[in-house]
């Protein structure tokens, strides 16, 4: 039997997602613009039986998350930019000990305190890793409330297959927003009932387990790290993404999370001009989408990155492509939100029509 649509904010829909995924253990510590979630989390989880604790801090967020996964929870925590920063250690042990965890980033401007607008300005320390050491994230960036949920019901999986990590990359729109979203049913058995070999859950009846991120035998990190890096190399698979109106395209706007849906409006009213105009989101930004990039702007003579950041994501894109096309840049910083007509009269005066 089909659901019927509930009106949300993208905060709201992630913990209905993260229920619904079966996430026995939240978390948190409140900053803007992410407090919705640290609130309907503190009435939800109590109310499926499930826990709840607003931590003294960041870095006791993620400390404790790594406790509960090491005991076969699946567990999560919210934030938004100054508090992701607090949290990139535990990030890094988590990776290190190979414990699966959901991690929202709701990203505001900086650096520093900044403000609470909107940005895109943490992809660098999402995507190449702000902790220390060669570990990896995977990382996922809805563009709307529905993907929300549907990205939060997919990093638990991706999660647990891969004991690491996963971030999903929202900003302040997204968290703030509301749009009508079908949301998954609530699951009575719990995912992590699942068996977990590895998980300390008492060694009564069988050899013990350890669960760690230090190795001081000589050569013994190193080949850890070897292990770490084979199971990156599989989850470099994982790559996701969209486009809009790629055939024929001649400038091709590559953007992620609210700036495509930004983009999205602007291409429209290109194409009513009679401009050729395509979109090319990534979804998963590790790992980043680069040979769809590549066959997507292979007819194009032109390339845009749209981005809320001084051109983070314009790295990869450059990389991606090589110097053989042109690619241009249009970012706004500092919480600052591009708009459609601000797009459009760029796509515009690089088609030479303005």
């Amino acid at each position: 039997m089909s659901r019927e649509p509930v009106l949300i904010s993208g905060n709201e829909a992630m913990v209905e997602a993260a229920i619904a995924a079966g996430c026995d253990c939240y978390f948190g510590y409140p900053i803007t613009p992410q407090n919705e979630a640290c609130a309907a989390m503190s009435k939800r989880m109590p109310e499926e039986g499930r826990v709840f604790l607003q931590s003294e801090s960041e870095l006791a967020a993620i400390s404790m998350v790594y406790g509960a996964s090491a005991a076969g929870a699946r567990a999560m925590t919210s934030s938004s930019s100054p508090g992701i920063s607090l949290m990139q250690e535990g990030i890094s042990y988590l990776a290190g000990a190979e414990l699966p965890a959901v991690i929202v980033n709701v990203m505001r401007g900086g650096p520093g305190l900044g403000n609470i607008d909107p940005s895109q300005a943490d992809y660098f320390q999402s995507v190449k890793g702000g902790g220390h050491g060669d570990y990896r994230m995977l990382v996922l960036a809805p563009a709307g409330v529905q993907e929300v949920v549907e990205h939060v019901m997919l990093a638990f999986e991706l999660a647990d297959e891969y004991r690491n990590p996963v971030m999903i990359l929202t900003d302040g729109l997204l968290g703030q927003m509301m749009e009508p979203v079908v949301l998954p049913p609530i699951e009575q058995k719990k995912a992590s009932d699942a068996k977990k070999d590895w998980a300390l859950t008492g060694a009564e009846g069988r050899p013990g387990r350890w669960i760690r991120s230090l190795y001081l035998g000589r050569g013994v990190l190193e080949e850890h790290n070897k292990r770490l890096q084979a199971r990156y190399a599989k989850m470099a698979a994982e790559v996701r993404w969209a486009g809009e109106n790629l055939e024929g395209a001649e400038i091709l706007l590559v953007a992620y999370g609210s700036c495509a849906r930004i983009c999205a409006g602007a291409i429209r009213q290109a194409r009513q001009a009679g401009v050729p105009v395509g979109l090319f989101r990534p979804v998963t930004l590790w790992p980043f989408p680069e040979e769809a990039l590549r066959a997507a702007a292979e007819g194009a003579d032109r390339v845009l990155v749209v981005e809320m950041s001084a051109g983070q994501m314009l790295e990869d894109v450059r990389l991606a492509l090589g110097r053989e096309k042109r690619i241009d840049f249009f970012g706004r910083m500092g919480g600052g939100v591009p708009t459609p007509a601000e797009i459009y009269e760029r796509i515009m005066e690089d088609s030479g029509d303005v």
